[in-house]
């Protein structure tokens, strides 16, 4: 048999692929595995109690479960959750937004597929456009989604370093340059991997640098406000119709759901709606209806606000303190922590890189992922790619301890 290119494209080793790989194995059991690669979130108590009590209300209402999992909804996605979300983001930002401003998806995984190849590649007058990242690292699903190869141009950041051994990455905005070339721009808040949060005057910087280039503003806010609300500093949420918000269900509690949520202008809404009927036909169910409840209720923003937001909270420092007591003598710095699930560490002179340092991990049973996956649009040589590691710390704190022990016993190794 022989693939297409489509076939040889999407098939192809990739750092998501692997990921998710090792991520699935982990989860699936068998050899025990220190899983501190993944964006799995964790399984917090209280969220778990709330999702498995309206399931169990949901099983015992034949009709209910009947149209959850019997009926089609729309290519657009079920219109009472929609209608709930609309209803929320103007009660808590004053947003001039209704349900022809929002879409679904199948998890944030496909609407980045169908986002990115909306406003990159190939267009009809013969011309061709990217879509750039004005701060790498940025995240790594991003990195094999374009129909076709060259989609993607990126920025080098500014470097910030403290001592405490902690650093920040900032936008240059001196040396971002939108090309004719550009077809929309693109950043993650908190930023996957490093846990950076942009601050609101980069963000307002960015977003008005795209207006006056009349190209989209693509904001992947998978972590961010008002839902799961996996911030750790000040922060505040705008939108404006140039501006596509991205959110999910994931870090709430429902990975599996595989719901994204897509806030936009009416015209890019219904372009996501036409594609979704072509690639999916229709829309999973159970999100959604576990998702109305939550967001009706108001009981996503109480879980958010006073459970998982302290929750990782906690965990972040829990983290942060196990490194600093165990790379002490060791020449690092770690990006500050101000939201998402991961810790950026970055080892300036790393004898190895951050790939082999992977796999000497692995072979200990400690999964986390080489940072070089997280520079997509960034051809250029850079070592900083093949220094930084990123680290979960969403599994329990017995799991991160051993972790960082190894992971910590092999970088001294390293530098021996």
């Amino acid at each position: 048999m022989k693939f297409s290119s489509f076939g040889r494209r999407y098939s192809r080793h990739s750092g998501i692929s692997q990921l998710m790989e090792d991520l699935g194995h982990a989860m699936a059991g068998g050899k025990k595995l220190l899983m501190l690669g993944g964006g799995n979130p964790a399984h917090i108590p209280e969220v778990q109690a709330f999702i498995q009590e309206r399931l169990q209300r949901m099983a015992e209402n034949p009709a209910e479960l009947a149209h959850v999992i019997g009926n089609y909804d729309p290519p657009k996605g079920e219109s009472q959750f929609i209608d709930a979300l609309a209803a929320l983001f103007r009660e808590q930002y004053g947003w001039d937004i209704g349900p022809g401003n929002i879409a679904l998806t199948a998890g944030s995984q496909s609407a980045f597929f169908l986002l990115f190849n909306m406003f990159a590649g190939d267009f009809d007058d013969g011309g061709r456009k990217q879509i750039l990242f004005p701060l790498a690292p940025e995240y790594i699903g991003y990195s094999d989604v374009a129909l076709s190869d060259n989609c993607f141009t990126a920025n080098k950041p500014e470097i910030e370093t403290f001592p405490d051994r902690t650093f920040k990455y900032h936008v240059d905005f001196d040396s971002l340059s939108i090309s004719k070339d550009v077809g929309a721009m693109c950043v993650s808040r908190p930023t996957n991997p490093t846990g950076n949060v942009l601050s609101d005057e980069e963000m307002y910087k960015l977003a008005a640098r795209a207006r006056n280039f009349d190209i989209p503003f693509i904001v992947d806010n998978a972590y961010g406000m008002p839902f799961p609300n996996i911030i750790f500093t000040e922060a505040s949420l705008f939108w404006d119709e140039n501006i596509i918000l991205c959110m999910s269900l994931s870090k709430v509690g429902l990975p599996g759901a595989r719901t994204g949520i897509v806030i936009a202008n009416e015209t890019v809404v219904d372009a996501i709606a036409r594609m979704n009927a072509v690639f999916s036909l229709a829309l999973g169910s159970l999100g959604p209806a576990l998702g109305y409840d939550l967001v009706q209720s108001g009981e996503i923003l109480r879980l958010s606000n006073n459970v998982i937001r302290p929750y990782y909270e906690r965990k972040a420092k829990f983290a942060v303190e196990n490194f600093k007591a165990e790379l002490e003598g060791v020449d690092y710095y770690m990006h500050k922590a101000e939201g998402a699930l991961f810790l950026w560490l970055w080892f300036p002179g790393l004898p190895v890189t951050s790939e082999e340092l992977y796999q000497r991990l692995k072979q200990r049973g400690v999964l986390i992922l080489s940072g070089h996956y997280f520079f997509p649009g960034l051809e250029e040589e850079w070592v900083h790619k093949h220094e930084c590691i990123r680290v979960s710390y969403a599994m329990p704190d017995e799991v991160v301890r051993a972790g960082i022990r190894i992971i910590t016993e092999e970088v001294k190794k390293a530098f021996e």
